[in-house]
């Protein structure tokens, strides 16, 4: 029985499958993060570009010009 339990703690031992799962994991939650602080950055920037479009575009009702058909 000794001897079953030493040999399992030989195998934990070499077995790297954990630690590459965890590596991979700590990864993918640095990718994630640093994908969301860029996709919030982009979205607040084009965001404002929409916006100062917008103003740019919307008529200002005081120089609102009239089009009349030529007859």
């Amino acid at each position: 029985m000794k001897l079953f339990k030493l040999a399992s703690l030989r195998r934990l031992k070499n077995d790297e499958e954990g630690v590459t799962v965890v590596e991979y994991g700590i990864a993918l939650a640095i990718a994630v993060g640093v994908g969301a602080t860029i996709y919030g950055s982009l979205g607040d920037s084009v965001f404002n570009q929409l916006a100062g479009a917008t103003n740019i575009m919307t008529p200002d009702t005081a120089t609102v010009r009239t089009v009349t058909a030529a007859k």
